[in-house]
Parts: C-alpha cells; sequence; structure tokens
C-alpha cells in the first residue's frame, strides 16, 4: 500500500496544502515542506512554477512567476527534494503543468518522481484520452499516481471514467473560475458535489479551489474526504516565508 492509499484508509477530513516550489526564496521549499508536516497537514501538493499558468488566480500566478525569476526549475526542484524521504513521511505529489514535464522528458520526469519519493502528479492540461494512450502504463509501473481533476462541466458519464482510472484520489474542481480563496461555499456548489457522491465512485475525493478557513474547509469535508488549500497558504508564506510558528498557526486555524 503506497502513501497516498494508505492515508485515505487512515484518515478523514484530509487537509492537503498547495504551495510554489522556490517560493518566496528559492530554497525555501524543503523548510515549507517541514513545517507544513509538523504542522499536521496531512498531503501536500508542490507547485511547479510556469510562465503561463491558465488555471491560477493572481496569488498563485504572482508566486510562480516570483519562483521563476529566483532561479527555480524542475531540474532544481528534483535537487532540493532529493532527499526529502529522510524527513518528510507525509504523501507530496506534484502539480504543475504539462509542457516543463514535457521539455524535461516524461520518462525521465516520472522516473525521477520515484526516486525522489513523489507519490503522484497533477497535470490539468494533459487531456484525459492523451494520458491514457501514451503514459498511463509508465505512470503505473512506476506507482505513481496520475490524479485527474473533474469541474462542474464533466459529464456524469466522464466522471465516472475518470474515477475507473484513477489510482490516487479525483481532484474536484469546485467552480468554473481559477483558483482563489473565497469566504463561503455557494449553494450550487453544494448541489454539484452531492451530484458527484451521488454517482458511487470508487476513488476518494479531494475539494479544491476557493477553500481558505475552517469555515470553507469544514464544509468541503462532509461531501469528500477532504479539501485543499493553495491561494490562502501561498500568500501567508510570501508574507512571512518558511516561519514555522505561523505556518503551524494556520494549519491549526483551518483544522
Amino acid at each position: 500500500m503506497n502513501r497516498l492509499q494508505q492515508l485515505f484508509r487512515d484518515k478523514k477530513d484530509i487537509c492537503s496544502v498547495y504551495f510554489t516550489a522556490g517560493y518566496p526564496n528559492i530554497d525555501d521549499t524543503l523548510p515549507v515542506l517541514k513545517a507544513l508536516e509538523d504542522a499536521g497537514t496531512d498531503l501536500v501538493e508542490l507547485g511547479m512554477p510556469f510562465s503561463d499558468p491558465l488555471a491560477d488566480g493572481p496569488t498563485i500566478q504572482a508566486s510562480s512567476e516570483q519562483a521563476l525569476e529566483n532561479g527555480m526549475s524542475i531540474k532544481r526542484l528534483f535537487e532540493q527534494i532529493k532527499d526529502m524521504r529522510q524527513t518528510i513521511s507525509m504523501p507530496v505529489v506534484l502539480m504543475g503543468y504539462f509542457n516543463p514535464v514535457f521539455k524535461y522528458g516524461v520518462e525521465n520526469f516520472i522516473a525521477k518522481c520515484k526516486e525522489v519519493g513523489v507519490d503522484g502528479l497533477i497535470l490539468p492540461d494533459l487531456p484525459f484520452d492523451e494520458y491514457r494512450e501514451k503514459y498511463q502504463e509508465l505512470f503505473e509501473e512506476a506507482g505513481i499516481a496520475n490524479i485527474l481533476l473533474i469541474t462542474p462541466q464533466t459529464s456524469d458519464e466522464r466522471i465516472k471514467l475518470i474515477d475507473a482510472n484513477s489510482n490516487g484520489f479525483i481532484y474536484v474542481v469546485s467552480s468554473a473560475s481559477v483558483t482563489g480563496a473565497k469566504k463561503e461555499v455557494e449553494q450550487g456548489q453544494i448541489n454539484y458535489f452531492n451530484r458527484v457522491n451521488n454517482l458511487g465512485l470508487q476513488s476518494p475525493r479531494l475539494i479544491g479551489f476557493g477553500i481558505s478557513n475552517r469555515s470553507t474547509f469544514k464544509t468541503a469535508c462532509q461531501h469528500a474526504s477532504g479539501a485543499i488549500i493553495g491561494s490562502a497558504f501561498v500568500k501567508l508564506i510570501g508574507e512571512h516565508g518558511a516561519e514555522g510558528s505561523k505556518i503551524e498557526e494556520f494549519i491549526k486555524s483551518i483544522k
């Protein structure tokens, strides 16, 4: 049983946190990871900065731009996390866009993920059909989960197909907008969560986009295995860096 499977078996109300590698400073990646684990975070989505992050709101876009200015790259990221399993036991997935992965070389990228202990990938712009045709076998042989996304516009038939091809969790995008903190979950979103839950899916699900505080986190947890916090945390480290006490305070305010 891998780390992701064990997490979803053993825990509920899972708190997953996204932050951008190499932000706010180039060498903050591992210190922030460690501070998140020490604070009780269940899962981390480590963002790979990209110059054209289409699905990201202004906070994460700005963090990506800063990380790139800092000199962040895929190669640098793997160097930073090559020994993370000496100190980090929680699941870690990489999230970003397919172009940098393709340029690095998909086979080499997957092999490197396995080598350093990455548990999964979230590549929102990798078409599902292309993944199945070209890369699914590669992912599965390496034991790397490809975490697929659904949105309110995804049909029931498509959601069931994604569920049948998922081996980590399904990322439930809460709305059709870009990432960004919101103060409350709207009724239309709850109707969408209920529709997904009524499909009898086998895969665990985490809700992301717009989760920023205890209220939105708890509401999301009522409809899924947990939730993902991104922009609110990126804003925090933008102000305070890898300061452990501030990160712990933030996680406790959510959970």
